[in-house]
């Protein structure tokens, strides 16, 4: 796949659906933050009025967000075969992200299969731990909206010359050198306990010296 440092890639012959596959993060939290904090305060007022108890479901959110993260990008995103529907596939729902990596339209899930995809995952939370999803879904979604914008900046800002720019690093190495690996963006966390962290630049130096030193 080549990758285009500038423009972007059509999905749709029709302007209407294609405008509805590109959307600006600003709009994203315009959504989620009010419903998020709807969410919480329907939760600490009506059903559970324990802070404590709103402060481990909404953190317990966002940690499990992480892990879906990892998961997703994984294997939904990076999952990938001969036919061509999944190639298709593929290549909409994140191809075309690698192929174009700097186009700022198609950095953020856009509204409609955002509102979608968080549906499902509150009816599932609901399912699995009842009432007590409102606060646990609202941790999720805010660990949602975390990703999404260090993803946006990442890719439209330059590495900061702190502590952070260890995360525009990881996320450059998936991009540009290792497609098969770092697939944590949020935290490499999951990287590391699943054995997908890139190789390290010593270890790289190390085994290109081997190859090139004489017997």
């Amino acid at each position: 796949m080549k990758v285009h440092v500038k423009g972007s890639s059509t999905l749709f012959k029709s302007k209407f659906l294609e405008a509805l596959t590109k959307t600006h993060p600003a709009i994203i939290l315009s959504m989620y933050i009010p419903i998020c904090g709807f969410l919480l305060y329907y939760f600490y007022t009506s059903i559970d009025h324990s802070f404590s108890a709103l402060l481990l479901l909404f953190f317990g959110g966002m940690f499990t967000w992480t892990f879906f993260e990892y998961i997703l990008h994984r294997y939904v995103f990076h999952f990938i075969d001969e036919r061509q529907w999944v190639q298709k596939f593929h290549f909409f729902v994140h191809g075309i992200h690698h192929e174009y990596p700097k186009d700022k339209n198609r950095l953020v899930l856009p509204p409609i299969p955002s509102l979608i995809v968080a549906s499902v995952f509150f009816l599932f939370f609901r399912l699995i731990v009842g009432v007590y999803a409102y606060a646990f879904f609202s941790g999720f979604m805010i660990g949602y909206l975390t990703y999404a914008m260090m993803h946006y900046t990442m890719h439209v800002v330059r590495p900061p010359k702190t502590v952070f720019k260890y995360l525009w690093v990881h996320h450059n190495h998936h991009h540009y050198k290792y497609p098969d690996k770092a697939f944590g963006v949020s935290s490499p966390f999951w990287d590391l306990i699943f054995g997908t962290m890139p190789p390290k630049k010593s270890k790289i130096e190390s085994q290109q010296s081997e190859v090139g030193s004489p017997n």
